[in-house]
């Protein structure tokens, strides 16, 4: 089995910053994507930002020049830097990572979220 155990959210005000981290841990043998994803209220899930095993990177356009993502691979760790943060940014953000055990083909697999709270 695999966990990915995420932190750093909070409440902040409009313009500062904030970082999320989700470490994966378990049976890990390769882990391909990793990915934030976000939920408002009252509306769908949606992609914010995504980052290969190779570095490349791919942003909403809601958020990009704002948002960066980052992994630390030894660490099997995806990071979110989020700045100029502005309210319509508040969401539940979740952590996704396409990832290949010691026993399974790849599979996505979820955090449990963590609230962005963004006031005016």
């Amino acid at each position: 089995q695999v966990q990915l155990v995420e932190s750093g959210g909070g409440l902040v005000q409009a313009g500062g910053s904030l970082r999320l981290s989700c470490a994966a841990s378990g049976s890990i043998f390769s882990i391909n994507v990793m990915a934030w994803y976000r939920q408002a209220p009252g509306k769908q899930r949606e992609v914010v930002a995504t980052v290969t095993n190779g570095g490349s990177t791919n942003y909403a356009g809601s958020v990009k020049g704002r948002f960066t993502i980052s992994r630390d691979n030894a660490k099997n760790t995806v990071y979110l830097q989020m700045n100029s943060l502005k309210p319509e940014d508040t969401a539940v953000y979740y952590c996704n990572a396409v990832v290949k055990t010691t026993y399974d083909s790849w599979i996505a697999y979820w955090g449990q979220g963590t609230q962005v709270t963004v006031s005016s």
